[in-house]
């Protein structure tokens, strides 16, 4: 208690109450604008940190951290556009609230939901750090290659009506996440002697093309009159709400999601993006209703946003309590702890305890700035809907390029964006589902360098992969997973 008291007095002031402040509105510019992460947020703002002390310096990496992760959510709901790969899920039924009119509900959704889930996981950060870490530490290659199968075989629920064709829609994933240079080896594949195909196809030009331009161009075929346009002060479009009583009305979905997002967040390289899809496809499958999903409903936006916000909380347990970055943003944050000295890691509660305690109540603090912010430009988010889409398209495919430009400053990136923006418009019209493409594209890559790695500890015995206990937990619940689908498409085809 009395280092929560230490770590409070280190931040509780104004010079650094509005570090924490400007963080989270930049955070949330960055957040918002296809392309620019919390990751490059904090990358930009790392060399500004180094001139602060050490508590105001992680201040600073803080809000944008939270603030870069809930920016996602506007583009998500007003336009189908992930902003960020944690937001993937809230455009399944966030943009379908917008466009029937209901908007400002899925942001209000969308808010409570991500502040109370990141309130959640902050507090099992300040309390449960390092036995949660020394849980995620007993996770090697065979768990993680496991983890990956399971999360692979929810391709069933989100193939929108046809298995088959979601399988081919994973595969299709799969396959794109193999281009590039090999894990461990670095053996090129894929690439037809073309040297920027080494690089691979990078996540955000293939979020972004799948998901924005396919979108875009899907509209511009329909050359119907814009959805969204505002009638009158009173019209559904502009009124904005604050839902409280809809999240916790069913809390099992917003706790399940919330412990979810922990648990994923804490094993590091799965991250938010994963969080939120397996979360949503939880609800779905848990829900009495799973076919509303995707047309609307408000508990596919709790689980969402809940998950990915309280995977911030989850990320930062094995970087501090062992010095362990789960993702870019976290290796991000780790430099900036080494920035200022500290090394990250059992000693760091040992030797800057107070430190550590005001990283705690600065994540607090930017939990709630974050959501003030979002409440109060609410309004002028739902307006966005009323510009014209021959106005906004330009602008955003603008913005969409740069971003894509901007991820690694390669003209291919922007490319790359055009052709999956074109894949992902075929793949509407022959009525694909998109996401089991996304789902195969992230799992790919983690999935085949644990396989790699584990063969080379087990000297290439398969066994240990379904042996290890806790990589037969998944395995045991992947199966049954898929035994689950069979029995209800089997029930499906009966009936009908």
């Amino acid at each position: 208690m009395n280092l929560f008291i230490e770590g409070f007095a280190l931040i509780f002031n104004f010079n650094t109450i509005l570090i924490i402040l400007a963080g989270v509105a930049l955070g949330l510019v960055f957040g918002s604008i296809p392309g620019l992460t919390a990751t490059m947020a904090v990358a930009i703002c790392l060399p500004i940190s180094f001139g602060m002390d050490a508590a105001n310096g992680m201040a600073l990496l803080m809000g944008l951290y939270i603030g870069g992760v809930s920016g996602g959510m506007i583009p998500a709901i007003l336009l189908n556009l992930p902003g960020t790969p944690s937001s993937i899920s809230t455009t399944f039924d966030g943009y379908p609230m917008a466009q029937k009119g209901l908007a400002g509900r899925a942001f209000g959704l969308s808010i409570i939901s991500s502040f109370f889930g990141g309130l959640i996981s902050i507090i099992i950060l300040m309390l449960l750090s390092p036995p949660l870490a020394q849980v995620a530490l007993e996770f090697g290659p065979f768990e993680y290659f496991a983890i990956t199968m399971f999360a692979l075989t929810l391709i069933s629920s989100l193939s929108e009506g046809s298995l088959v064709k979601g399988l081919i829609a994973a595969l299709i994933g799969l396959t794109l996440s193999f281009v590039g240079a090999a894990p461990i080896d670095s053996y090129p594949r894929w690439t037809f002697g073309v040297d920027s195909l080494r690089a691979g196809f990078q996540l955000l030009p293939v979020l972004i093309g799948l998901f924005a331009i396919s979108e875009m161009l899907k509209v511009i075929e329909d050359r119907k009159p814009d959805i969204a346009k505002t009638k009158d002060g009173n019209s559904e479009e502009t009124k904005v709400g604050f839902p409280l009583g809809a999240v916790f009305r069913k809390p099992v979905n917003f706790i399940r999601s919330t412990l979810m997002g922990v648990g994923i967040g804490i094993l590091p390289g799965i991250g938010g993006g994963t969080a939120n899809i397996i979360a949503y496809v939880t609800a779905k499958r848990q829900s009495k209703t799973p076919e509303k999903f995707g047309e609307g409903i408000d508990d596919g936006v709790i689980a969402s946003e809940s998950a990915n916000n309280s995977a911030v909380g989850g990320a930062l347990v094995p970087l501090i309590s062992l010095g362990i970055p789960g993702d870019t943003v976290t290796a991000m944050l780790l430099g900036g702890l080494m920035i200022h000295g500290l090394q990250a890691g059992p000693l760091l509660f040992e030797n800057n305890g107070p430190l550590v305690y005001s990283i705690f109540v600065s994540l607090l603090i930017a939990n709630v700035f974050m959501a003030v912010l979002l409440l109060s430009g609410m309004k002028g988010f739902v307006k966005l809907l009323s510009i014209p889409k021959h106005y906004l398209y330009p602008v955003i495919i603008a913005l969409c390029v740069v971003g894509s430009f901007g991820v690694n400053n390669r003209i291919f990136d922007a490319g790359a964006l055009i052709f999956f923006g074109i894949l992902g418009y075929l793949m509407i019209k022959g009525k694909f589902p998109l996401t089991p493409l996304i789902l195969g594209f992230i799992l790919g890559p983690i999935a085949e360098v644990n396989l790699r790695r584990g063969l080379q500890m087990s000297s290439g015995d398969f066994m240990p992969f379904l042996t290890q206990p806790i990589a037969a937990v998944f395995w045991i619940i992947a199966i049954g997973s898929i035994a689950f689908s069979l029995y209800k498409e089997f029930k499906k085809t009966r009936s009908s």
